[in-house]
């Protein structure tokens, strides 16, 4: 099915996750705004460098539109592209980035700071162009200092946090400014922890960039790991076995319960209630115990792969899983009930760091961030995959948009998945969990639910090998609801608020 407008002969190809057109760069401001006026939301930009020769870029717009299970993909051959920021707010992050990877310069622009490449990085250096062989990178000395946003007045003063951390945490830097304890303004910076992911899976074989995508951000492993095979999958016209479909779910869902425990766990430490959080701590051993029990590996390492699982689970072990679960959901149950009935803890996460609903479109916010804000959103339900194709989730959701809603929607998420866990189990189908592929070259584009939401791979294969690997996790966008959601609060509240989004450097710092 073609987009409203769209002439059939810019039509690209089409696939289960994504209909793709060709667009004229002077032609896509406007098709923009028209998708900007049917609600629909820009989830993505990314670049790739197709000349090698020329500065001529490739731009793809991916854009997610209301009740459709497609994604459309604009794309655009340019060397002067126009900023869309005046149309969808969070293109000039992906602009951003894409400058910095690229080179390129979007015209119109609201913001050309770095954003990945620190200043140490030499000028004229831009890691994803095909000219840019990979290898280690010769630093520089810093020539100016990074200009994070000021906020005038005689009262204001700034507070800066990180990027190096009381805690045993990445690294990621906070300026705020405040008036006596209130926020007036949040900037976040990060970049620290660039690993240069996406180059260094240029020229690798498609079987073995699942190991990279895998180890992106650690307790997304398996979700991150699947939306990779998917795209490959897709590429190559691969169905995988029913069995390998259904253990793909579970273990999917045992990643979200025990990375959503951590979330319930952090935010009850940070309100002082340790009791209730070491209580969640047990129950995320547990289910991590249980994860080693049958994969072998607690983060659920090495087990999946294109074409499926690399290795069956047996019955006995599922079995012995499904008794775990069936004990978990029963602490849980106790604990999550016990905690919502401690007056200290609604009174610290009642009203405290408001995401609104107006921003989640602007900002692409997805996963607990928005369906704790009000939008019933859920890449599981919206844009089915797998086994979900034919079992779509209860997406649950709140609307007051603040800690307390997100540690909600995240404790019945938890009891949702595991439910669904134990009942899936003795309903498992018999047979193979992998099929032999046969690696074709194209490409495709995959969209998954993980723990902290909207999860996005592009891959392109030529002559067999990877040509581009393109990531956004849901933290990449994720990150910029905490700059709103800190405002009017008071400095002592930053902890709670940050731990209640729970998003990820390392899933941002490609």
């Amino acid at each position: 099915m073609g987009s409203p407008g769209l002439p059939s002969s810019w039509l690209i190809k089409s696939d289960a996750t994504a209909v793709y057109y060709s667009v004229p760069a002077e032609d896509l401001k406007n098709i923009l705004t028209a998708e900007l006026a049917r609600e629909s939301r820009l989830v993505w930009i990314f670049c790739t460098d197709e000349s090698r020769t020329t500065e001529v870029f490739r731009l793809w717009y991916v854009i997610e539109e209301a009740e459709r299970p497609e994604f459309i993909v604009l794309v655009v051959d340019t060397s002067h592209p126009e900023s869309i920021a005046s149309l969808y707010p969070v293109a000039s992050y992906f602009e951003r980035k894409i400058a910095d990877e690229f080179g390129i310069r979007f015209e119109g622009s609201v913001d050309e700071r770095r954003l990945l490449l620190h200043e140490c990085y030499p000028e004229g250096f831009y890691p994803l162009r095909k000219t840019t062989k990979n290898g280690p990178v010769q630093t520089t000395e810093k020539t100016a200092p990074y200009e994070f946003r000021q906020v005038q007045g005689t009262a204001v003063y700034q507070v800066p946090v990180g990027p190096v951390h009381a805690g045993i945490i990445e690294p990621g830097h906070f300026r705020f400014s405040v008036i006596g304890e209130t926020i007036v303004n949040l900037e976040l910076r990060l970049g620290y922890l660039h690993r240069g992911i996406e180059k260094l899976a240029e020229g690798s074989d498609p079987f073995s960039g699942i190991r990279i995508a895998e180890s992106i951000s650690g307790d997304e492993s398996a979700a991150l790991a699947c939306c990779y095979a998917m795209a490959i999958e897709t590429i190559a016209s691969i169905r995988i076995p029913d069995r390998a479909a259904a253990l793909r779910v579970i273990l999917l869902e045992l990643e979200r319960s025990y990375s959503l425990l951590s979330d319930l766990a952090g935010m009850v430490t940070d309100v002082a209630f340790s009791a209730a959080a070491a209580r969640f701590l047990i129950i995320r051993e547990e289910l991590q115990r249980s994860c080693e029990m049958i994969t072998g590996s607690r983060f659920l390492k090495g087990i999946l792969t294109v074409g499926g699982l690399s290795r069956d689970i047996p019955d006995d072990l599922l079995m012995a899983l499904k008794d775990t679960v069936i004990q978990s959901l029963v602490d849980l149950e106790e604990v999550f009930t016990w905690t919502l009935s401690v007056p200290s803890v609604i009174d610290r996460f009642s009203t405290t760091g408001v995401v609104r609903e107006p921003l989640i479109d602007p900002l692409a916010l997805s996963g607990p961030i928005a369906r704790a804000s009000g939008r019933a959103c859920d890449v599981r339900a919206d844009h089915p995959y797998g086994w979900y194709l034919a079992h779509p989730p209860c997406v649950i959701f709140k609307r007051d948009g603040d800690v307390l809603a997100r540690f909600s929607v995240k404790g019945e998420e938890i009891r949702a998945s595991l439910t669904l866990i134990k009942e899936m189990i003795p309903d498992i189908p018999k047979g193979p969990v992998h099929v032999t592929a046969t690696i074709r070259d194209g490409f495709s584009l995959s969209a998954l639910e993980s723990p902290r939401g909207r999860t996005l791979f592009w891959i392109k294969v030529i002559d067999g090998k990877i040509d581009r690997f393109a990531v956004s996790t849901a933290s990449f966008c994720n990150w910029l609801a905490i700059e709103h959601a800190v405002m009017g609060n008071i400095v002592p509240d930053f902890p709670v608020i940050n731990k209640s989004l729970n998003l990820s450097y390392a899933g941002t710092d490609l």
